[in-house]
């Protein structure tokens, strides 16, 4: 993403003072600009804040541009004088941070690469690589440090700097010297993720400077000049008990992130040749850490594992909590980390996360199967550059939300402070004709500006989103970011994952299908282990072995854990599982590593009863008396998302060879099984499987003879799966939740589109789509291919077929189906409507499209696929993305497994997971199904409809308020102090307060509600009823006016008062008709249908609304006289009484009349007139996927 370039002036002559860094845990470019203070300007701008009593220096702050220009002035990062940094994020924004200067007494290279990269542009190299520096100017901007590097005067990300000593295991076993580590810690920082806290009184001051505030504070004295000191009092205690909950939550919020990313504990640490303890916020890149002795609990930094093994709970990142082995890095994954900037998939399992449980750890085991040496551990990243730090950060600074609805509400108070102008201008006018005194015009212009722009309008705003929270909390939903409720009620496509999501966590195996002995063809099911032969299979590889060996399973505490598929899969075959902790190590020596310990046998597996595998059967090639009964698991390739397939070596009972198991996806098998090992019947039922959904697993083996076990851990992984032999096939069921069907047919019966996205099996997933009703069971399913060329290839050829018929195809730039063949039900592609068909993606096909298809294909795939299969976590986030890019407001459900990254990105993510990593998504839900998607788009849309009808009732308000004063104003008069207390504290806040209680409907409608407020319905209804209303009170103005008993308005005003006078007919007619015009308005604008419930149901609402309704009738037709006296009212007539409140029954029934059928004929009419401008202004919109949809119908 590029940062948007501003109309900045030429940088400086000289060394850079300009540089876009991009920031990859943030997925965003940034912009640095240097600046230095210029002390006279500062001086100058001290003296203009102080004489505008602090107003400047408000704007200041509001707009920093402002104070940029006036005080600082552009200069080069590497430049002394620099002592800040403005920052510019594609978003617009702007921030500043002050530069700091450390000395630092150090060589170049241990802060920076020893190869600099090329200036951006005029040179600047002031250092060699040689060099040793004196200080070293660093800036730290969300808790990320970046340096200057001298020789190229541009910031470095110090989280990137390696070690260049990190080559191999052996280089970095020595630890580091005391003066290395303090070097490091001056550079990094100390180890701990602590989030900065502030004190009270500046959450206090950074709360009241907050334009909202300054303008209530403004508002306050105005009033209290004014002698509007009731009114004063109340908002100022409102506005107190505002600040005071927003701070208590503030600091209740920090606390609570202190707590989750705060953690410290007691580490042995190799420093200059010995252990030393020490606090774990000590610790630097480059320290040896022993993680036995003491125990530890959770990993204290980002570190690799140099020795032993460890097992650990990932789900603090991932949300699975599925435990994970780790295994000592190799030396080229060391070398690797050295050149690259975050974890590669190689080198990821030996690599330890801070914040990771820790399940189990064991030290390394020696030759006589005693304990050898502790484990041991790198530390690679510490505080904030670890995962988890970059978790915390990204959960500290969320991207901004670009809601339609706020751009435009904040526009819209914009035209109303306009039009207050206006109001005043003409105001003014009179009361200079009218001899008012200057000071008098003056305080009445700033209230009049009060009166059209209400200081409770932004807390009313959020009302509703408040009780729609606690609504979604009651439901077991909890929400972290209040504004994606109402971004809820706009979404328009439903992802999912599949696996826990939609299906069933756990997966139960349904058989395993063997091969006939004499028959080249599948046998029979087999749901019983006992009923699989022993040695089913031809050689000496057996599909019950296979089955029994080839996992990644441990055992821990007793009980053996791993990946769920794995641990069904053995307990299938009712073996036990032990793992070689008694067998030792041997000794490899590498070319490239030299000599490295590795265990004899990793795991033992034997059927009930057998005796006990001995080391000696172990490293024998060809022992004729073995003492063990069943199996040893000589070595382990693991599970590779890219291969798919994982596989073992392994040695069996009384046998002079070694077997080798290969377990993985059934595509997979083709490539590296012989050809006649496969069943003649094998597409046939892998199919037919696949097609009903379950998940289809493919075994395979070869035997090799006289293969000792130092050849064993020499031999590669492609020589090891390679000429193998077809076992069998597992196959797991995988169940819907009972909650899916309905949710899914809900959602689609409400036009949301919904997409499956998924690692599994295209068929499976298609299959689990159709059951679930996310793809109808009669649409033609078309899944591309690669015809010519690879994922790799630019110019490959896709072949777009269906399913059902491969002879069936797509054309492969409309993406529309081409004619059928001859033997097909449908004659012809005409027949073949827009919803008759559909697409799944894999996730090869998919990153092919992304990165060569053309544009238009790309985007008709988008908007028409409903299945992505075979998707990578960064895949999934790519799709997201890609369907937000089209228009889409995306929601996203998920486990929180391998899914995190799309629930940050996506729009609305939904997190079902429990895990500490479920924060990273704005909703978490303790139901585990996704019903919990339609309490959310359903809350949503009630939230984001009460917010509109908030935020119209405000204007009402204002706008009603605006008429009355500006007609007042006409004779110099205005609505006394009591009046205003009583609209604003007894008839507004109640009303804004219970209009946000609205319930949601209980059924979603097809058509989402507008997110803008320039909608041609929503201006409609606005300007329609502040015609309405101010017609009757323009009406009401003249009309008293024209009665006798009116006596001609005293123009003059009380030349020792500042005050206007409001005692007066017009006065009390104007205030009477009013009262009930906010009460009507508040009543039409709470209509429910179709996306809240009636009004009716709003208990709260309908009694505020009757108790006001009465008490306003009591006013108009008989005043008690305490009330009378206190609202300054004159006392009319009952005919003028009764005539005024037929007035008001008019107005309800115009309004109510206008509100239901007026604002449809009108926008209807605006709809018609801008026809011809739709399309255009549709895709200026962004609404991209509309026309795509049109082009393929």
């Amino acid at each position: 993403m590029d940062v948007p370039p501003d109309l900045l002036d030429p940088p400086p002559p000289g060394p850079p003072s300009r540089q876009t860094i991009f920031l990859a845990d943030e997925d965003i470019s940034v912009r640095f600009i240097g600046y230095e203070t210029m002390y006279w300007r500062q001086w100058a701008w001290r003296v203009g804040c102080i004489t505008t009593f602090g107003v400047l220096g408000l704007f200041g702050h509001w707009l920093p541009r402002i104070w940029l220009r006036w005080v600082a002035q552009e200069k080069a990062f590497a430049d002394p004088r620099t002592n800040f940094i403005v920052v510019e994020t594609p978003y617009r924004d702007i921030a500043i941070f002050p530069t700091k200067t450390l000395d630092y007494p150090y060589n170049i290279t241990t802060a920076f690469s020893s190869t600099p990269r090329i200036p951006l542009s005029r040179s600047a190299s002031i250092a060699s690589a040689h060099d040793k520096l004196v200080i070293l100017k660093v800036l730290d901007y969300r808790y990320a440090r970046f340096a200057v590097d001298p020789r190229t005067g541009l910031f470095a990300v110090v989280r990137d700097w390696r070690d260049s000593s990190w080559a191999t295991v052996s280089s970095v076993q020595n630890g580091l010297a005391e003066a290395t580590r303090q070097q490091r810690l001056k550079l990094f920082g100390s180890n701990i993720i602590n989030i900065e806290t502030k004190s009270i009184p500046a959450l206090l001051v950074d709360e009241i400077i907050h334009p909202f505030y300054v303008f209530q504070i403004a508002s306050i004295a105005l009033w209290s000049l004014d002698n509007y000191y009731y009114y004063a009092f109340c908002i100022a205690l409102i506005s107190l008990i505002s600040i005071a909950t927003t701070l208590v939550d503030t600091k209740r919020n920090i606390a609570r992130m202190r707590e989750m990313s705060r953690f410290s504990c007691s580490v042995n640490v190799f420093i200059d040749g010995t252990w030393t303890e020490k606090d774990s916020t000590a610790l630097v890149t480059g320290d040896i850490v022993n993680l036995m002795a003491p125990a530890l609990s959770l990993f204290p930094a980002d570190m690799f594992l140099l020795s032993g093994d460890a097992i650990v709970n990932e789900s603090m990142l991932t949300g699975e909590s599925v435990p994970v082995a780790k295994i000592p890095v190799k030396d080229e994954d060391l070398a690797k980390w050295k050149d690259s900037q975050d974890v590669n998939p190689g080198s990821a399992k030996s690599f330890l996360y801070a914040g990771t449980r820790v399940v189990r750890v064991r030290g390394a085991m020696t030759v006589d199967g005693g304990t050898g040496g502790p484990a041991l551990a790198l530390v690679v990243r510490t505080g904030f550059t670890t995962t988890k730090g970059a978790l915390v950060r990204s959960m500290l600074f969320p991207k901004p939300l670009g809601f339609k609805f706020y751009r435009d509400s904040l526009r819209f108070i914009g035209v109303l402070a306009i039009l207050a102008g206006v109001g005043f201008l003409a105001s003014a006018v009179q009361f200079i004709r009218l001899h008012v005194k200057w000071h008098t015009i003056l305080v009445r212009a700033l209230d009049l500006i009060t009166v059209v722009v209400p200081p409770a309008l932004p807390a009313t705003l959020s009302i509703g989103t408040s009780f729609a929270i606690g609504r979604l909390r009651k439901s077991g939903i909890f929400c972290i970011s209040p504004n994606r409720v109402n971004v809820s009620g706009k979404v328009n496509i439903c992802c999912f994952d599949k696996t826990g999501t939609l299906t069933e966590d756990g997966l139960d195996i349904l058989g395993v299908r063997g091969l006939e002995r004499n028959v080249n063809r599948f046998g029979e099911l087999v749901e019983d282990i006992h009923d699989l032969p022993l040695a089913s299979g031809k050689g000496k590889a057996s599909f019950l072995q296979a089955m029994a060996t080839c996992h990644s399973l441990q055992v821990v505490d007793g009980d053996v854990v791993g990946d769920p598929l794995d641990v069904k899969m053995f307990a299938f075959t009712q073996w036990t599982l032990e793992e070689g902790q008694v067998a030792g190590t041997g000794v490899i020596k590498d070319k490239g590593s030299g000599a490295r310990p590795t265990a004899l046998v990793q795991t033992v597996v034997r059927p009930p009863g057998s005796a006990t595998f001995r080391l000696e059967d172990a490293l024998r090639g060809n022992a004729k008396h073995a003492h063990f009964l069943e199996l040893g698991v000589i070595r382990t390739f693991e599970f590779v998302s890219s291969l798919r397939r994982m596989s073992v070596i392994v040695k069996r009972l009384k046998s002079t060879s070694m077997e080798i198991y290969v377990k993985g996806a059934p595509e997979v098998m083709a490539g590296i099984c012989d050809k006649d090992s496969f069943p003649d019947d094998y597409d046939d039922l892998l199919s037919y499987y696949t097609k009903r959904g379950y998940r289809v697993i493919a075994m395979a083996g070869k035997s090799i003879e006289g293969l000792s076990w130092l050849k064993a851990q020499r031999l590669k992984r492609e020589q090891a799966e390679s000429g193998l032999r077809f076992l069998g096939l597992i196959i797991f069921e995988n169940k819907l939740k009972p909650g899916t069907t309905p949710a899914i047919t809900t959602l689609r019966a409400a036009h949301l589109a919904c997409r499956m996205i998924t690692g599994d099996n295209p068929l499976t997933a298609v299959s689990v789509a159709r059951e679930c009703g996310l793809i109808n069971q009669a649409a033609h399913v078309f899944c591309p291919s690669f015809k010519t060329g690879d994922p790799t290839t630019p110019m490959a050829k896709l072949d777009w077929a269906s399913m059902d018929d491969p002879l069936w195809k797509l054309d492969d730039y409309s993406l529309k189906p081409l004619s059928p063949p001859p033997h097909h039900t449908v004659e012809s592609a005409d027949e073949i409507s827009y919803h008759d068909y559909t697409l799944v993606l894999t996730g090869d096909v998919f990153r092919w499209m992304i990165n060569h298809a053309a544009l238009e294909t790309l985007q008709r795939m988008l908007v028409k696929a409903q299945v992505f299969a075979r998707m990578s976590p960064d895949e999934k986030n790519e799709v997201v993305e890609r369907l937000q890019s089209l228009g889409y407001t995306v929601l996203m459900c998920g486990d929180g497994a391998n899914d995190c990254a799309a629930l940050k990105a996506a729009d609305v993510g939904l997190s079902l997971s429990e895990a500490e990593a479920s924060v990273a998504a704005p909703f978490t839900s303790r139901t585990p199904d996704i019903s919990c998607v339609i309490e959310v788009i359903k809350e949503g849309r009630a939230a984001l409809v009460t917010s509109f009808s908030c935020f119209k009732y405000m204007a009402l308000y204002s706008m009603i308020q605006f008429t009355t004063i500006t007609l007042l104003y006409s004779f110099a008069s205005s609505l006394g102090d009591f009046q205003f207390l009583y609209i604003d504290l007894f008839i507004i806040i109640p009303i804004a307060v219970t209009m946000g209680r609205a319930l949601p409907f209980p059924t979603i409608h097809p058509k989402r509600p507008t997110a803008s407020l320039v909608s041609k319905k929503v201006l409609a209804s606005i300007i329609g009823q502040i015609l309405i209303t101010s017609a009757v009170q323009f009406w009401a103005f003249f009309w008293i006016r024209s009665q006798e008993y009116t006596p001609p308005p005293n123009t003059l005003p009380d030349a020792d008062s500042d005050k206007l006078n409001p005692r007066n007919y017009e006065n009390s007619a104007l205030f009477l008709v009013s009262c009930f015009q906010y009460i009507l308005v508040a009543a039409v604008f709470s209509i429910g249908p179709p996306y809240r419930k009636p009004m009716w149901s709003n208990g709260l609402l309908m009694l505020a609304i009757g108790a006001l309704s009465g008490f306003s009738i009591v006013l108009l037709l008989v005043p008690p006289q305490a009330f009378a006296l206190l609202l300054e009212l004159m006392e009319l007539p009952f005919p003028a009484r009764a005539t005024l409140l037929l007035a008001v029954i008019v107005n309800i029934g115009v309004s109510v009349a206008f509100e239901q059928w007026g604002t449809w004929l009108v926008a209807e009419v605006i709809a018609i007139l801008s026809q011809f401008r739709r399309s255009r202004r549709r895709t200026r919109d962004g609404k991209m996927y509309k026309a795509v949809e049109g082009g393929m119908h």
